[in-house]
């Protein structure tokens, strides 16, 4: 992608204008500067050049930007947050890029979470500052400016770095933000009631519709990490626990959402807008595997099987309707034992060989 210019032309064909108009951000890589491998440093400009110009010849640049999320291992000197500059590693790399978003109007993506900083030294941090409740905040002397939570604390870190760098009319986003409800023995701190409260607080932050304190005209924008638990991804525990929901669709902790699934029986009710069926071809079908549409613009999709027996009224009759059409997908291989899995979608295919895909 960062060499090839008809790679990314094929690549935002394929994955971005097809489902237009239901995309406003293309995120380049997640993470990639201040993490392990570093030789992909040097790749990520010419990535994000090639996929904006790629939408531009495509008619698209307007309504979709693009970026690429930073963790906060791009900072240096963090706290108080108006010392908080990049890190001199890293920073040759940025600045190219910050010019780049600069031109092309792009904010500055960064997975801010409070919970991590918590954890990483909770002997000096008030674990109600990191979760919106009350406390006596923190008090930046350099700015004279108070914060009464971490979040808000950590977003205008990172305006300070920009500033630091000479961008300071870039806007920054908050693309991930959340806290796990389980972890480790040496996690504590990760549990339903914490991330609960998080999430709740973080909900009634953003309902307010504010800046933080250094950027109060900039109203808070932030995506919540993650709607679903990752039970098959590695590290420790908690890592594997930030979802609202648990990978079977019922909630992992109440925060005013409705579960996608009973705890009690094994159902999936049809309240995503964006649904795909696939029905197996054995008679009667053994499984149905639903994955969100937002999966369809990668090369793998979740597996989930399902009884037909077990599926709420609603989704039984859609499934049953599909039947009566023909509507479905005949898979090539028994993926009984695949459920949780990522399958490369050219595993579908219907009966003439012919990859198809039937929305509901």
């Amino acid at each position: 992608m960062s060499s090839n210019a008809s790679n990314a032309l094929s690549w935002v064909k394929d994955n971005v204008q097809k489902f237009m108009p239901g995309i406003c951000g293309v995120a380049i890589g997640n993470e990639v500067l201040g993490g392990s491998d570093a030789e992909l440093y040097g790749a990520l400009l010419g990535a994000v050049k090639n996929i904006h110009s790629a939408l531009s010849q495509l008619g698209l640049s307007d309504a979709v930007q693009v970026s690429t999320a930073h963790s906060q291992a791009v900072f240096s000197n963090s706290y108080p947050p108006s010392s908080c500059v990049f890190r001199e590693n890293i920073a040759q790399y940025m600045k190219s890029l910050l010019q780049f978003f600069s031109e092309a109007g792009s904010p500055f993506c960064l997975n801010a979470y409070p919970f991590l900083d918590y954890m990483n030294d909770p002997a000096s941090i008030d674990i109600n500052y990191a979760l919106f409740q009350k406390t006596k905040g923190i008090f930046d002397p350099k700015t004279e400016l108070h914060y009464d939570n971490m979040l808000d604390a950590q977003i205008d870190a990172a305006y300070a770095a920009l500033e630091d760098a000479g961008f300071d009319k870039m806007e920054v986003i908050v693309t991930e933000t959340g806290w796990a409800s389980k972890g480790d023995g040496n996690e504590a701190a990760a549990t339903p009631e914490n991330a609960r409260i998080y999430n709740f607080n973080l909900r009634k932050r953003l309902a307010k519709k504010k800046g933080t304190p250094r950027r109060p005209k900039n109203v808070v924008k932030a995506y919540v990490f993650a709607t679903f638990n990752e039970n098959l991804k590695p590290g420790p525990t908690s890592e594997r626990n930030f979802g609202l929901f648990k990978p079977d669709g019922s909630i992992a902790y109440d925060v005013g959402y409705k579960g996608l699934k009973s705890s009690s029986a094994y159902s999936i009710v049809l309240s995503l807008k964006s649904l795909y069926v696939f029905i197996s071809s054995s008679s009667p079908p053994s499984w149905v595997i639903f994955i969100d549409a937002g999966f369809s613009s990668s090369r793998f999709v979740e597996v989930v099987s399902v009884g037909l027996d077990n599926l709420c009224p609603g989704i039984a009759s859609v499934v049953k309707t599909m039947m009566f059409r023909k509507q479905f997908i005949f898979v090539n291989q028994a993926l009984g034992d695949q459920q949780g899995k990522r399958v490369q979608i050219g595993e579908f295919h219907n009966d003439s060989g012919q990859l198809t895909w039937e929305f509901v």
